[in-house]
């Protein structure tokens, strides 16, 4: 942890002109087709403001005053793009230090899933267009050195979608045994085996048959599975902010100063 001293001596290095600022960035996930088969994307604006105006980002932006992160987060996600997420975790805090753009800011960033199911999408303010982009065909150069946080974030789904419940994100309330595979499978970007991934799937008791099949087809017909719990139930929450008692104590404030 940092000294009072620590903290003081980053205050005075600070270049005249850069001001500090925290800022909220969205890795926005969704499982859509292309060329005819499914895909995993990311959602990216294109910066109609300096600085990087013209480059495709992460929606993001500065934290309102009395904004806890979470709100921030949902309120980029709706503000940039018009979509509503059916999950939102916080992933990491970042660090963007910039002198020649005057740009010294703590990134939080999150991740959210989404089911587009034919929404449109609708670039916000300070933003040219919105587009959905494969995740191994991303633009050569995001602003704000946003392909690492990108990055970090397909690692950390593709983790939790071997322990978690993200998967259903992805899926109707009833779905086939192939269908949850599919999402595996284009989440972690490789082939499963089939007789495996059952077994183990109906091992962990996330999922419980309905009773129901799929009718129409030629062969014998699927059956239909659902989450064992409300897929709802798993989204994350806004978190009340809990401010650090000891922070206003850090940095002494000199008399006068608001």
């Amino acid at each position: 942890m940092r000294t009072e001293g620590d903290l003081l001596a980053l205050n005075v290095a600070r270049p005249a002109g850069v001001e500090a600022s925290v800022v909220v960035a969205v890795v926005i996930f969704s499982i859509r087709p292309a060329a005819g088969r499914a895909g995993l994307q990311v959602l990216l604006v294109r910066r109609a403001v300096e600085p990087f105006s013209g480059y495709w980002s992460l929606p993001g932006g500065k934290l309102w005053g009395h904004e806890a992160l979470d709100e921030a987060a949902w309120r980029q996600l709706v503000e940039k793009t018009g979509l509503r997420a059916s999950y939102l975790e916080q992933l990491y805090t970042f660090e963007l230090c910039d002198v020649s753009r005057q740009m010294d800011a703590a990134v939080v960033a999150y991740y959210a899933l989404v089911r587009t199911d034919g929404t449109e999408i609708a670039p916000g303010r300070k933003t040219m267009e919105a587009a959905w982009f494969k995740v191994d065909q991303l633009p050569a150069e995001l602003a704000f050195d946003n392909n690492e946080i990108l990055h970090y974030a397909l690692q950390r789904l593709r983790d939790k979608v071997e322990y978690a419940h993200v998967a259903f994100q992805f899926l109707p309330p009833s779905f086939t045994m192939a269908h949850l595979r599919a999402v595996y499978e284009v989440i972690l970007g490789r082939r499963i085996d089939p007789t495996n991934f059952r077994r183990r799937v109906e091992g962990t008791g996330t999922i419980v048959p309905t009773g129901e099949i799929v009718a129409g087809g030629r062969h014998r017909p699927p059956a239909l599975y659902r989450c064992a719990e409300d897929p709802t139930s798993l989204i994350k929450t806004l978190r009340p902010r809990r401010p650090l008692r000891s922070s206003q104590d850090l940095i002494p404030r000199t008399t006068g100063t608001p």
